[in-house]
C-alpha cells in the first residue's frame, strides 16, 4: 500500500468554516437530525477533497444524510480552493432531488451562496435547426405567384409524419420561440413520442456548432454557457465519463463539456452503478452491413471536398489516396463478412443468435482483418477534420457549405465508432489482465452486429478518472460486503492510497424490522412451481390491507405469479408496466392513504431509488436472489478469465453482485426512525446452499426469522 497523501489544504480556518456551516444547518433545517455517522462522513469527504488526487469510498446506509454530508464538506472546500463541485448520479430521480430539493434547502440553511446547474448531454435538448427543418412548408418556397390551395408540409422528414406529430412539433417550436420552454426534452410542455424526439435532437457530429444560424437560440449552448460560473454542477455518471474521455470539445479548443478535472472536485453518488457505467464507456459496436453501405456512400462527398477546395492535397492525402482507403475499407468489410459467414452458421429458429469468442480470442483471420481495418480507418479518422477545415474555407455558397460540412462531421463521428470497434478487435490482450469481450450477433433484419467491450471497469477508470489527478468521492448505500471493500476496489481499479469508510445504519434495524425466509415448496429453477408457491404465500401471508412491494427478477415470473393469484387479490396489484411509474406510485399512495391497501409488483428498477416511507411500504417481498443472467457476453468472458486461473467466478463475481443488489432491495423498507416492517425472501437457496449464509451475513441487521 502506498502512503496516503495528507490533506494540506484542510486548514484550521477551513475546518472552522465547515463546522460553522454544519451548526447553521442543524439549527435552520426543519427535521435535521445530527448523527455521528454523518459527522464522520463530513470529515472524511473534507479530507479526500483537499488532497491532490484524493480518493474516498464511503458506504453510507439509508438515513445517514450522505447528500447533506458531501454538500457540507464539498462546497466550502470547492469555494476555498476555487474549484467546482461536480456531483454525478446514476438516476434522474436523484438528480432532480438534488437540484430541486436538497441543494436549495442546504444553501438556504447554511447561508452559503452558489450557482447550481444541472448538466445534460446534447441529446437531452431540442436541436432548433432540426426542428425548423422538419417544419418547413410550401408557403416558404417560390411558387411564381400561383396559389395551390391547402398548405402541404415539405420539411426534411426521413419518413411520413405520424398523425398529430406535425401539430405537436409546431406547438413545441411556438413555445420555444415565445421563451415559454427552454428546449429541455425532459420537461416538454406536452408529451413527445420517442420517434419524434429522435428527429429533433442531434449528436456532436450532426451539430453545426458556431456555423449554425440558430446558435444564439440553441438550448444546449445556452445550458452549457450557464456552466461557466456555476459552483455546483449536477450531472449523471455517463456524462461525466464521456466528458473525461473527450479531453477537448468538438472544436479542438481544449475545453470540455463540464469543468476540467483540474478545476473540479468529483462526488459520484449511487457509486455502485459506476462499474457498469464505466464498462459501457469501454465498449463499441458496429452494424457491419449498414457500416459498409455508409462507407460506400462516402466516396462522393470526400472527393467533393477536393473539388470545392481546388486542392490536390488536403493534409497529406490526394483524392485518389482517399478513394483507395475507402475501397480498402469496403473490401475489408466484405471479406470479413464472408469469413464470418463461412465460420459461423446460426442454428435455425434462434430469434437473435449470438457468437462469442472464448476468452475474447477471435479467429486469426478475423483479427488480422480487424488490424488492417483499424489502420485504414485510423488514417481517415485523422484526415477528416482537415477535410472539414478545407471545406469551411472554400468559396462554396454558405448553405451548401453548411450542408456538406454537416455530412462530413457525421461521417467523422460514425467512422470514429467504427475505428474503436476495430481497435478493440485488433487489440492484443495482455495475459495478466482480463481480455476484451468480443462477440457478434445477427439482428432481426439479417445484419451482423459486431461487439467489443472491456469486462472490468478498472482499465477504463484508470484511464479516465484516476489518471486525471482529480479528487474523487464515491458513495452509496451498497459498496462493501459486510464492511469488506476488496471486491469493489478490484472492480473499479481503486488506487492504493484510497480511503475506505463503512458507516453503520443510523436506525435500530433489529427492532424496526425482521428478515424472514419462510418454508417454500419450490425452488426458483422450478419456474412454474415457484410462481405458484410465490402466489400461494402472497395470498395467505401478505397483509393486503397495507402497503407492500413485491420484487421479481424477470417479467415472465411476475406475470406467471400474477396469473396464479385469485381474482380478488389480483385486482389489488399494481404491476410495473401496466401504466407509467409515476401513475403507479400515485395510485399506490392514494389506495394506502384511503385504507384500502395496495401491492406493487416490480422488477429491478423498483428495487432501487423507490422512496415509500411509512405505511406506503410495510412489507418488501423479494421473490428470488438477483443473480445476473449468466449468458451476458461481458460477464461470461470475465468468468472464463477467472476460471482459467483456477478462480471461482460465481464466488468472486456473481455472489457479491447479487448481495449488493439484495441490500439495495432491502433498503426500500426502513426510510426513517418511525418505519416498521419486514423483508421476506422467497428463495430457499439462502438456507440450502453454502453461499446462503454468506449472503445473509452481509444483509442489514434486521431481526432474523429463518425457517429451517
Amino acid at each position: 500500500m502506498s502512503a496516503r497523501p495528507q490533506p494540506e489544504a484542510l486548514t484550521p480556518d477551513l475546518q472552522t468554516e465547515i463546522r460553522q456551516r454544519f451548526n447553521r444547518v442543524a439549527k435552520a433545517l426543519p427535521g435535521f437530525v445530527s448523527r455521528p455517522s454523518q459527522r464522520y462522513l463530513i470529515g472524511a469527504v473534507a479530507r479526500a477533497l483537499t488532497v491532490p488526487a484524493g480518493v474516498l469510498v464511503a458506504e453510507a446506509p439509508t438515513g445517514t444524510g450522505k447528500s447533506m454530508a458531501y454538500l457540507l464538506a464539498g462546497l466550502p472546500v470547492a469555494l476555498a480552493l476555487k474549484r467546482r463541485l461536480v456531483i454525478a448520479t446514476a438516476t434522474v430521480a436523484l438528480q432532480e432531488q438534488l437540484v430541486l430539493r436538497d441543494i436549495p434547502a442546504f444553501l438556504a440553511a447554511s447561508g452559503l451562496v452558489a450557482k447550481v446547474v444541472l448538466a445534460k448531454g446534447r441529446q437531452r435538448y431540442v436541436c432548433v435547426r432540426n426542428l425548423h427543418e422538419l417544419l418547413q412548408d410550401d408557403s416558404k418556397l417560390p411558387q411564381g405567384g400561383l396559389d395551390f390551395g391547402a398548405q402541404s408540409l415539405r420539411g426534411q422528414w426521413p419518413r411520413a409524419p405520424a398523425a398529430g406529430e406535425v401539430q405537436t412539433l409546431t406547438e413545441l417550436r411556438a413555445a420555444l420561440d415565445a421563451r415559454q420552454w427552454d428546449g429541455d426534452l425532459d420537461r416538454t410542455p406536452q408529451p413527445v413520442a420517442e420517434a419524434s424526439r429522435r428527429l429533433i435532437t442531434t449528436s456532436a457530429g450532426g451539430c453545426s456548432n458556431r456555423r449554425c444560424p440558430h446558435l444564439l437560440q440553441c438550448p444546449f449552448v445556452l445550458a452549457r454557457n450557464h456552466l461557466q460560473d456555476a459552483q455546483i454542477v449536477v450531472a449523471n455518471h455517463d456524462l461525466v465519463l464521456a466528458d473525461l474521455s473527450l479531453g477537448a470539445d468538438e472544436d479542438g479548443s481544449g475545453g470540455v463539456l463540464l469543468p476540467s478535472p483540474k478545476e473540479s472536485l468529483y462526488v459520484f453518488d449511487e457509486a455502485h452503478h459506476l462499474p457498469i457505467k464505466a464498462i459501457e464507456r469501454g465498449s463499441a459496436e458496429l452494424h457491419l452491413g449498414d457500416g459498409r453501405r455508409r462507407l460506400a456512400r462516402l466516396a462522393a462527398p470526400l472527393r467533393a471536398a477536393f473539388l470545392q477546395s481546388d486542392k490536390e492535397r488536403i493534409g497529406r492525402l490526394r483524392a485518389e489516396e482517399v478513394d483507395e482507403l475507402l475501397d480498402r475499407l469496403v473490401e475489408g468489410y466484405d471479406a470479413l463478412l464472408i469469413s464470418i459467414q463461412q465460420a459461423w452458421q446460426p442454428a435455425s429458429g434462434e430469434s437473435e443468435p449470438i457468437w462469442r469468442a472464448l476468452l475474447g480470442e477471435l479467429p486469426d483471420d478475423w483479427r488480422s482483418r480487424a488490424q488492417e481495418l483499424q489502420i485504414h480507418s485510423g488514417i481517415l479518422v485523422r484526415w477528416l477534420p482537415q477535410a472539414l477545415k478545407s471545406l469551411l474555407e472554400s468559396d462554396l455558397p454558405a448553405d451548401r457549405r453548411e450542408t456538406q460540412a454537416r455530412e462530413l462531421s457525421l461521417a467523422h463521428e460514425r467512422l470514429l465508432s467504427h475505428h474503436e470497434l476495430w481497435r478493440l478487435w485488433a487489440l492484443e490482450d495482455r495475459a495478466e489482465f482480463p481480455p476484451v469481450a468480443r462477440w457478434l450477433r445477427r439482428a432481426p433484419d439479417g445484419d451482423l452486429i459486431l461487439h467489443a467491450s472491456e469486462v472490468s471497469a478498472g482499465p477504463v477508470l484508470r484511464r479516465l478518472l484516476w489518471s486525471q489527478g482529480a479528487s474523487v468521492v464515491l458513495t452509496s448505500a451498497t459498496l462493501s460486503l459486510a464492511g469488506d471493500f476488496r471486491n469493489f476496489a478490484a472492480q473499479v481499479g481503486l488506487p492504493n492510497h484510497a480511503e475506505t469508510l463503512c458507516l453503520p445504519s443510523p436506525f435500530d434495524l433489529h427492532k424496526q424490522a425482521s428478515l424472514i425466509v419462510p418454508s417454500l415448496a419450490a425452488m426458483p429453477d422450478q419456474a412454474d412451481a415457484h410462481a405458484r408457491a410465490i402466489a400461494g404465500w402472497l395470498d395467505g401471508e401478505l397483509d393486503w390491507r397495507s402497503g407492500n412491494l413485491v420484487l421479481f427478477t424477470s417479467r415472465s415470473k411476475l406475470e406467471a405469479t400474477l396469473a396464479q393469484l385469485p381474482e380478488p387479490r389480483r385486482s389489488r396489484v399494481l404491476a410495473q408496466g401496466s401504466r407509467s411509474k409515476s401513475a403507479l406510485l400515485e395510485a399506490h399512495s392514494a389506495a394506502v392513504k384511503a385504507g384500502l391497501g395496495s401491492t406493487l409488483f416490480g422488477l429491478a428498477s423498483f428495487g432501487e431509488g423507490l422512496d415509500l416511507p411509512g405505511q406506503l411500504c410495510e412489507t418488501v417481498v423479494i421473490t428470488q436472489l438477483p443473480f445476473a443472467v449468466p449468458t451476458d457476453p461481458v460477464g461470461a468472458t470475465y468468468a472464463e478469465f477467472l476460471e482459467s486461473r483456477g478462480r471461482n467466478a460465481f464466488i468472486e463475481v456473481s455472489i457479491p453482485q447479487a448481495t449488493r443488489t439484495l441490500i439495495q432491495y432491502c433498503g426500500r423498507l426502513i426510510r426513517g426512525e418511525g418505519d416498521r416492517g419486514r423483508i421476506v425472501i422467497l428463495d430457499r437457496r439462502l438456507v440450502t446452499k453454502r453461499y446462503g449464509g454468506q449472503i445473509l451475513a452481509a444483509l442489514p441487521g434486521f431481526a432474523r426469522d429463518i425457517h429451517p
